[in-house]
């Protein structure tokens, strides 16, 4: 185990969201499973209670802790993209298996996990400050998905 790894909470779902994230993002992997050796709450002895995976290169581990604690807002894992078509392709996994839209990038996972799909224009426009920023932003709050056409627009002007 790495020194620093996000644990993320799941009800019962850890191993089927590790292998998700896997299929779904460059550099992410599953790794070992353990299970518990005896009960606890939310489970029995020799159920998963905790995966070790992956995410775009960072260590996560994903316990299973039963339905006490829920995913929030508070946490996400941002995804920078290039293209559109990448944009689409994470929006579109995660919305697309169980997931939902939000606001201005944000999606939700099934297991109630945010994510932001953020292309890096938009990013880079924020960077340079101005009036620059302030046309990108108000672009992007006007979206669910982020759409890299209207984004470079507002960026020209």
């Amino acid at each position: 185990m790495k020194k620093n790894t996000l644990c993320l909470w799941y009800d019962r779902d850890a191993e089927e969201a590790a292998h998700f994230y896997a299929q779904t993002f460059p550099d992410s992997t599953v790794g070992a499973m353990h299970r518990a050796p005896a009960d606890f709450p939310g489970g029995k002895a020799g159920q998963v209670l905790t995966v070790e995976f992956t995410v775009c290169g960072v260590p996560c581990i994903g316990l299973n802790g039963g339905p006490v604690f829920k995913h929030s807002e508070a946490f996400s894992f941002q995804i920078a993209t290039v293209t559109q078509e990448e944009t689409d392709r994470y929006w579109n996994a995660i919305v697309g298996n169980g997931g939902t839209e939000s606001a201005c990038g944000w999606c939700k996972d099934k297991w109630g996990v945010s994510w932001q799909i953020t292309p890096r224009v938009l990013t880079e426009a924020m960077a340079q400050g101005g009036a620059v920023a302030k046309r990108a932003f108000e672009a992007m709050m006007e979206m669910q998905k982020i759409d890299l056409a209207r984004i470079e627009a507002a960026v020209r002007g």
